[in-house]
């Protein structure tokens, strides 16, 4: 494979041997030699309102900017998370009013979690 390198701006045609990796595939061990079926499993999920502001990362909530009753607008700054010492600003993605506020000031969050419900 011919490839074109520059350093330090001064432009080099080189020639690469490139190896193919080879693959195996070790063994595959099923379980038992049992006929019933696996019991199906369940996953535990917390539902979020179509209309919630959701956190889009762990962290801890540090200011709480808007009030229940408030009218917003699109990109109004609503509360802001901090993670590993950065602050993330939480805008609103319409205009609308804040409906709920499902968080506090130094409440740790995770992702996914609703914070504001707008009406």
């Amino acid at each position: 494979m011919k490839l074109k390198v520059t350093v330090n701006g001064v432009a080099y045609s080189v020639e690469v041997e490139v190896e193919e990796e080879q693959r195996q595939l070790g063994s595959i061990f099923t379980g038992g030699n049992t006929n019933t079926p696996a019991a199906p499993t369940t996953a535990s999920v917390q539902g979020v309102s179509a209309n919630a502001v959701v956190a889009p990362l762990a962290g801890s909530v540090s200011k709480i900017l808007v009030t229940e009753g408030e009218a917003i607008t699109a990109g109004q700054v609503l509360l802001v998370l901090e993670a590993m010492k950065m602050e993330t600003e939480i805008t609103a993605p319409t205009d609308g009013t804040v409906g709920s506020i499902n968080v506090g000031t130094g409440e740790s969050v995770q992702a996914g979690q609703a914070l504001i419900d707008i009406d």
